[in-house]
């Protein structure tokens, strides 16, 4: 059966990271993660304007997590404890023991293997705690990047879907890529 009990939140330490549950005064770092057009040039979410809108992502996301909806991590190092992305369980679908991973880095944090980092600690959460079966990771065929991430942490392509979304007025395919767990 899965396990689906947020409360306390499952803070997550690595060599280099701690991964924690989102506070207001990680509002600056939010909004960056939610403006910034290199960001969000592969994912299909609202621009934050301004800090209210971090703010109000923050107070959403904490929502989900005290529900028990999904746990959804800020990514800080370690050594200064600054929140340099994110990183969720989600859309978990209870009776087929699946969910997706979801995952944000700032560019200037990039290929450095921090997100690696986060991501195998997740999946271990997610595959011995949760109790989840697989994980899937929806990506836009372009961000190699997170392909060649996902595909460092065991993930395989299982689907192609050609303009499934609209963004912009325009429309973008989606790669879907998953791991099952190997307990």
């Amino acid at each position: 059966m899965l396990t689906l009990n947020f409360q306390p939140f499952p803070t997550i330490t690595t060599d280099r990271l701690v991964l924690r549950q989102l506070a207001d005064s990680d509002a600056p770092e939010i909004f960056i993660l939610r403006s910034d057009e290199r960001i969000l040039e592969f994912i299909d979410i609202a621009k934050a304007d301004n800090i209210g809108d971090a703010l109000a992502f923050i107070h959403k996301i904490n929502k989900v997590v005290a529900e028990n909806q999904s746990p959804y991590w800020g990514v800080a190092l370690k050594e200064t404890g600054k929140l340099i992305g994110t990183i969720c369980i989600w859309n978990i679908l209870s009776e087929h023991y699946r969910a997706e991973v979801g995952f944000v880095l700032h560019p200037d944090q990039q290929r450095k293997g921090l997100m690696s980092e986060a991501l195998t600690a997740v999946l271990n959460y997610a595959f011995k705690e949760m109790k989840l079966h697989s994980i899937e990771g929806r990506v836009n065929p372009a961000n190699t990047a997170s392909i060649k991430l996902m595909e460092r942490n065991g993930f395989v392509r299982e689907a192609y879907f050609k303009q499934d979304y609209c963004k912009d007025g325009k429309f973008g395919d989606t790669a879907v890529y998953s791991v099952l767990s190997e307990l």
